[in-house]
Formats: C-alpha cells, structure tokens, sequence
C-alpha cells in the first residue's frame, strides 16, 4: 500500500541565493565527518539490510566514481548489488551524457530483472531525477543529496565550476529546464541547512504521497559520508517495492532528523 499524502499546509522556503561565503568555508568540516562516520561504521550496521536489488550511484560535480566508494561500500554491505556509474569524471551535461545514463540504467535493469534504485549526489540527483522521468518503469526510486531540486542554477556557489568543467553555460536549457517533481516514482531529498555549496532551499520541494525531505545536519561535501544521510538511505532503499512509506523520524531518529519543514 502507498502511503498517505502529508498534510501540505506549508510554504516552501524561498531561496535567497547562494549560500554565505561562511557557509562555504565550513565545506572544510568535511573530513572530521569522514573521521566521524568512521568511528560510527559499528552502530551503522544496525541499519536496516536490502533485498540485492540493483542501486546505481551517481557521482556529483567533478567528482568520479573515487568520491562515491564509501557510500557504494556500505549499500553493498546492506546487501545491494551497487554499481558507479562507469562514465570517468562528472564535467557536466557534455554531449553524449545522456544517452550514456540512459543505457546503463537500462542495462542494469535487462540485466537484474528488476527495477534500479537511483541515489544522486548533488548534481548527479538531478541525473538521478531525469533518468526516472524518461525511463520510471525501470526505476524504484530516487535518492539524492544535496542536489537543488528547484531554483535557478545560480543559487549554488559551484555554478562558476560547472561552467569551466562543461565548457556550456547553466543558462543551457538542459540546465534550466523545469525540474518537476517527480509522481511515478518514489523520491527522497536528503539535505543540509548548514550546506555550504548549495542553498538548502532548493532541495526542499513540497511533500507528497510518494516525495519527502530528509533533513541532516552536514557539509555540502559531506553528505555522502555523514552517518546519518547513510542510515537515511538504507532506510528508504529497505522498503519493500510498492510499499513506499515516508520516513519515521519519532523516537530516537527525532534526535537526528529535523522537521525538514520547520521554519528557517
């Protein structure tokens, strides 16, 4: 059964830009967290285990499938067959891109015989969410982090880097088309009011029967190694396909996890 649609009483955040130049110098915390979910590798055993389903893990801007081990390592501990993406270096929507996407996402699918999830770290989120919108029959949900789901390209602090890396413009139509929300598939957007790349903002989108927020307290860099965006997503990838329920955040999690729609 899917789950009921939260209330939606509530405004989305406006976006004020970029994050404050502050923000962005406490992206250096990013190796104490390392240093931190490390420590944590015991306690995160107890997360819940998956069912071998195929999880394809999208790297973020600049960065390789290098950037990604760590979270790859423990999905496949969770008992999922997890794949990179296998396309070098994430420089952008360069020509050709997308296509590539589109065929290892379908190859995993013929080759599995199941539905792929798909977990997108920053700017590859967004690659996550239009492979489920061209191909949602092949994938069971959507995972990002960090990833600006709505907002301009230039409520970022990475845009400059995006341009030099691509060699395109984020005026490119590719970049600013409309990111709808996705209602095929199931989606979670995990992010930080403290990310120093990425207005926290625009990875908030309205909660739906199958679309929720995940708040956690990190650096942009650091998402996919905090502990609690790790917990996070072994606890949405666990759920049995077609029984989607939004996250549980009572009890001990409320320590952890925020109301990701709490006032700023």
């Amino acid at each position: 059964m899917l789950a009921t649609a939260p209330r939606l009483e509530r405004q989305l955040p406006d976006i004020p830009g970029p994050p404050s130049k502050l923000l962005e110098l406490l992206e250096l915390r990013v190796l104490p967290e390392l240093a931190t979910t490390l420590a944590s590798l015991p306690l995160l055993q107890l997360a819940p285990r998956g069912d071998g389903h195929p999880v394809l893990v999208l790297p973020g801007l600049v960065a390789t499938d290098g950037s990604t081990h760590l979270l790859r390592a423990f999905l496949a501990d969770r008992g999922y067959a997890v794949q990179g993406w296998g396309l070098g270096r994430n420089v952008g929507l360069v020509p050709g891109l997308e296509a590539k996407m589109m065929e290892r996402l379908r190859s995993l699918h013929a080759d599995a015989g199941r539905a792929v999830s798909l977990v997108g770290v920053s700017l590859g989120g967004l690659y996550a969410r239009e492979l489920a919108a061209r191909l949602p029959s092949a994938v069971r949900s959507v995972i990002t982090l960090g990833a600006p789901v709505r907002g301009h390209p230039k409520d970022t602090n990475v845009w400059r880097i995006y341009e030099m890396a691509s060699g395109r413009s984020v005026e490119d139509a590719r970049i600013r088309r409309p990111r709808l929300p996705l209602d095929e598939v199931p989606t979670t957007s995990i992010y930080s009011r403290s990310d120093g790349l990425v207005a926290w903002q625009a990875c908030v989108e309205t909660p739906a029967a199958r679309r929720e927020c995940i708040e956690v307290v990190s650096s942009h860099c650091g998402l996919g190694v905090n502990a609690a965006a790790l917990h996070a997503i072994a606890d949405r990838l666990a759920q049995p396909e077609d029984e989607w329920q939004p996250f549980d955040r009572t009890g001990w999690r409320s320590v952890l996890y925020s109301d990701p729609y709490r006032p700023a």
